[in-house]
């Protein structure tokens, strides 16, 4: 993609990472023959305790998280529909498929006025978290008129542990969707989760069908999963990039250099075109420097949460991901430490 590029870049237009998980070697048998319920059932086993819900049965594995949407909405009868915005605009369109009226919300307070609430957490595309408690009061508003909370966690791969509410599917309202395709890099692989009551996932399984997930993404998120030595290089491989985005709050020189500016206007002498551009120039670095500041409003808590001695173990790890010359290193290098923000 972009192979003139002058440099590496950081592509923002997706969610997906950029570094996917190693496919292992696939059977021929994975595509000759149909998935059994056996090999769904340990795929649901590993995702609960992966993903942190009760037990397999309140797991579903799903072809993607897209086509849950619909369903999910149906799982109560045509009413209001409340979504906090802005967000991925397809929970709309599948609310209104299952016969919802959706009013979208600028608060999660008024998120529990309605039949169904949907809310994406960590947010696509700003980032923004709800707390979990706020999100337990939500759902206990919503239980009292026989209301559902759909939490879509596709991104909580990456949030601040205790963020999601997969440990809390068991009051029975509650509907987390976990998507696969984002941390692992598989997107293409469509394999996803609901995590929610058992009724419930006996509810959306009615509703996917039989064979609904193929035999080789049955496998891959199987074996994915479960491999803590992938997670943890990818967990050293986050706080690496946000060290790197607290030094950039950190090392901030706008606010100063804008200041400088401003009083060399009256301290030397400039000529009218120069004493014009640096007033423009000055604009743009106040605009800068406010953007920073809400850069660093919304990278406190990843900075907070990588900043964690408990997330740099002195143990060494391996590491699946070779060199550029080939070969795979054994463990981890030391972790900088982190500034303080």
């Amino acid at each position: 993609m972009f192979p003139d590029a002058p440099e590496p870049f950081i592509d923002l237009s997706t969610g997906i990472n950029p570094h996917p998980y190693p496919v292992p070697e696939l059977s021929s048998a994975l595509f000759e023959r149909l998935p059994d319920r056996a090999h769904v059932r340990r795929l649901a086993a590993v995702a609960a305790q992966c993903y942190g819900a009760p037990s397999a049965g309140h797991v579903l594995p799903a072809p993607g998280t897209q086509i849950l949407l619909p369903q999910v909405a149906m799982l109560v009868s045509p009413g209001r529909a409340t979504i906090l915005r802005t967000t991925y605009a397809e929970h709309q369109r599948a609310a209104s498929v299952a016969g919802h009226g959706v009013t979208e919300v600028s608060s999660a307070d008024q998120l529990g006025r309605a039949d169904l609430a949907v809310v994406v957490n960590p947010n696509n595309p700003d980032g923004r978290l709800v707390e979990r408690d706020t999100l337990l009061d939500i759902a206990d508003e919503l239980r009292r008129r026989g209301g559902i909370l759909v939490v879509d966690e596709s991104f909580a791969d990456v949030a601040p542990p205790g963020a999601t509410l997969a440990g809390d599917i068991g009051r029975g309202n509650i509907v987390v969707l976990r998507s696969f395709g984002k941390f692992y890099g598989h997107a293409g692989l469509r394999l996803s989760f609901a995590l929610a009551a058992p009724n419930l996932v006996e509810r959306l399984d009615a509703m996917l069908g039989p064979w609904a997930v193929a035999g080789p993404a049955l496998f891959i998120g199987e074996k994915a999963l479960a491999d803590e030595a992938w997670k943890l290089q990818e967990s050293y491989a986050k706080s690496r990039l946000v060290w790197q985005l607290a030094l950039l709050i950190t090392t901030s020189i706008q606010e100063a250099t804008s200041n400088s500016l401003s009083s060399s206007l009256t301290t030397y002498s400039w000529s009218a075109e120069e004493e014009a551009l640096i007033r423009r120039i000055v604009i743009v670095l106040d605009s800068i420097h406010g953007l920073t500041q809400q850069l660093e409003t919304l990278s406190t808590p990843l900075i907070d949460t990588y900043k964690r001695p408990s997330l740099y173990p002195h143990t060494s790890a391996p590491n699946p991901t070779a060199t550029d010359g080939g070969d795979a290193p054994t463990s981890k290098p030391a972790s900088p430490p982190l500034p303080d923000a």
